[in-house]
């Protein structure tokens, strides 16, 4: 946009604009009473006449989040559609910037930037590597847990290293974490986070079975046969069904046996887990996810690259501040360290809880779909996994 702007080639200015999401205020008490209408927040501009604009602005030149200043979104077309004669005369983009213009806002005269809004339409959020140069960090502690969620952000094409988060805008955002998480409030939010961060956290019937296999991994060598692995969890289970010792607060003591239709019930259920784990395992190494003779050792990386983005989600929704936002995704950034060899690795551990979650052995969108995002970010220049060290 500065360099069209340099040039007076408005033409590529308006189409850049129209290639992305504007942000705007909003009031947010009024949003938080009835958040089924905008309730606007124009400014004041003494550079022109009557004073009254709408100021707007391109992602990477929006404000730093505070917890009473809000953001919507909208496309270039819809400030074109939309216009009421109680709005401002001007629109002005990224105020105080390089790349600052005062667009007029009412028709003909918005027409000269509307048809691109109209010929371009609804900006898209397909798969994108981005990355603010100026605004987000790109080296160092909150880089790399920035980075730990980067198969999530750049999914839908938002910057990666975008600490300070408005995503969708504010009631977007709100309504996500409603929807996928059940997030409505301060607290729930801190539980959801907390519950990520946790290594107790993960499912605990894939983190028996991964744990499982490891042991047997390190105590004889390398590779586990898979049914040798599946023996073994029977084995473990039936024994522990047996009456397991086990110390409490009043000391050493027994834990009553499982019935047995229970114990196998259990038996079955692991060992078709394990089946389906070798199953992705063996696509992760045709499709270059692991190394030959790779294997998952944990799927913490699941909840981790989601921790780091609900960390912004939070941000984004005001349940959480700047300071706690970065607190929880230097904690996934350091836990991820300690748990991963390499970007790859957390990579493929991602990837694996997620089919676990979602795909039901379909290798489907919800594998293909982040198998795409996982290759942008092991080959992009300029992609975090190739310029932060894991470790």
């Amino acid at each position: 946009m500065w360099e069209a702007k340099a040039r007076e080639d408005w033409a590529a200015y308006f189409d850049t604009l129209a290639r992305h999401h504007l942000y705007f205020e909003i009031r947010r008490d009024k949003a938080d009473a009835d958040s089924t209408k905008l309730h606007t927040v124009f400014g004041h501009d003494p550079r022109v006449a009557g004073g009254r604009i709408w100021a707007v602005y391109t992602e990477g030149m929006l404000p730093v989040p505070e917890p009473h200043r809000v953001f919507e979104r909208r496309s270039l077309r819809w400030f074109a559609r939309g216009w009421a004669p109680a709005d401002p005369p001007w629109i002005v983009v990224n105020p105080g910037s390089p790349c600052e213009a005062f667009l007029p806002s009412a028709p003909p005269h918005s027409g000269v930037w509307g048809r691109h809004g109209e010929r371009l339409g609804v900006p898209g959020c397909g798969l994108r590597l981005r990355t603010l140069q100026v605004g987000g960090p790109l080296q160092g502690a909150v880089a790399h847990g920035l980075a730990c969620g980067a198969l999530l952000l750049a999914r839908c094409g938002r910057p990666w290293n975008a600490l300070a988060f408005h995503g969708h805008g504010y009631l977007q955002e709100r309504e996500r974490l409603k929807e996928s998480w059940g997030v409505t409030s301060r607290a729930d939010w801190q539980e959801q986070q907390r519950t990520l961060l946790d290594p107790d956290g993960v499912n605990p019937v894939w983190e028996f079975a991964l744990e499982l296999r490891r042991t047997i991994a390190r105590d004889f060598g390398g590779y586990v046969d898979t049914a040798y692995w599946r023996d073994a969890a029977a084995r473990v289970l039936r024994r522990r069904a047996e009456g397991e010792v086990v110390i409490t607060p009043d000391g050493v003591t027994t834990a009553p046996a499982t019935p047995g239709p229970e114990t196998e019930a259990r038996v079955n259920g692991v060992q078709q887990l394990i089946g389906r784990i070798a199953r992705y395992e063996a696509r992760f190494r045709a499709d270059g996810l692991l190394d030959e003779n790779g294997f998952v050792s944990s799927v913490y990386a699941w909840n981790l690259g989601r921790a780091s983005g609900m960390a912004r989600w939070g941000l984004g929704s005001r349940y959480c501040d700047l300071a706690e936002a970065e607190a929880a995704v230097l904690e996934a950034g350091r836990a991820a360290a300690r748990s991963y060899r390499s970007w790859q690795d957390f990579s493929a551990a991602y990837i694996l809880g997620r089919c676990l979650h979602f795909d039901e052995e379909e290798f489907g969108g919800w594998y293909t779909g982040v198998l795409e995002v996982h290759r942008l970010l092991m080959s992009a220049p300029g992609s975090p996994w190739l310029t932060i060290p894991f470790r």
